[in-house]
């Protein structure tokens, strides 16, 4: 097709696209170039934000390496991982879900740990906090025998991959849930911290004079066969960052009361306080039981 007008450049890339065997490649393919070409519209992009544009994409890749994704932080930053997220969850979008994001430090191969055991693998100051996740279905009944993965960030707000002072594998465990559907565990409070800002992402919120910071939270991974793998953060509901996450993932599905307690513990000699604890139900749908990609090795 020779090109007479600008409007005609659509629908010749649409005329392409619509050979597209695969039906579902092909109805994605269709409405990319429908948005796309209807944005460029929109804005009136020049040639010269074409060429930014195109060297944006180019350093995304640079950036990507075994321990960092910037695509991915990005799309966490424009609400895209939770919007994904959300449409997928939770009758495809229709109620209330404790999925939430995987995020960057997901591991493979955490320490098999008891119920009522620590998962503080070193010595790491904080406040100490006591954890229960109940796993239920969509009915509210127990799952029994669910594999549930934890793990979060110091109470400086590093993950024990990125801080030489932090043994292998702290503040992370794998637990099985009990006849009651629970996991229960010993910690410490995390802190809520910063995204790296040192690329792409980080110029994108200066840009928009907004802070890099998450809101606290603990993460959680249920895998159990005939569910729909659970992944999940709850995140501390007196964070002050709470309503301006950065990466738009809090939910009310997904906030968590962290109860401060100044006693001592009636059964725990040595929890005196402060101390805090955490009680959260996380429901699980069913569907197939398949783990994500490991973000980081």
């Amino acid at each position: 097709m020779t090109i007479e007008r600008q409007e005609q450049v659509t629908e010749a890339v649409l005329k392409v696209m619509e050979q597209t065997t695969d039906p579902r490649m092909r109805e994605i393919m269709v409405s990319l170039i429908t948005h796309l070409h209807g944005f460029i519209r929109d804005v009136r992009l020049t040639e010269e934000e074409f060429r930014q544009a195109t060297s944006i994409l180019n350093e995304f890749g640079k950036l990507t390496t075994d321990t960092h994704n910037e695509a991915v932080l990005m799309a966490g930053s424009l609400g895209v991982s939770s919007l994904v997220c959300l449409l997928n969850n939770g009758n495809n979008g229709a109620t209330e879900t404790t999925q939430n994001l995987l995020g960057p430090f997901w591991r493979l191969n955490s320490p098999r740990t008891e119920n009522d055991a620590s998962i503080v693998r070193s010595d790491t100051p904080g406040e100490p906090m006591l954890v229960t996740f109940t796993v239920t279905d969509q009915t509210g009944s127990p799952i029994v025998g669910a594999e549930v993965d934890i793990w979060h960030s110091s109470p400086v707000g590093l993950y024990e991959n990125q801080d030489p002072d932090q043994a292998d594998m702290n503040l992370r465990g794998k637990f099985t849930t009990d006849d009651k559907g629970e996991i229960r565990f010993r910690s410490v409070r995390p802190a809520g911290y910063p995204i790296p800002t040192d690329g792409l992402v980080g110029r994108l919120l200066a840009a928009q004079n907004r802070h890099p910071y998450r809101p606290a939270h603990v993460h959680a991974l249920a895998f159990k066969e005939s569910f729909k793998t659970l992944i999940t953060q709850i995140y501390a509901d007196d964070d002050p960052r709470l309503e301006t996450d950065v990466q738009f993932g809090v939910t009310r599905a997904t906030t968590g009361h962290f109860v401060r307690h100044d006693d001592r513990h009636p059964d725990i000699a040595d929890l005196t306080g402060p101390w805090y604890s955490l009680d959260h139900t996380l429901v699980m749908e069913p569907g197939e039981a398949r783990l994500p990609q490991p973000p980081i090795k």
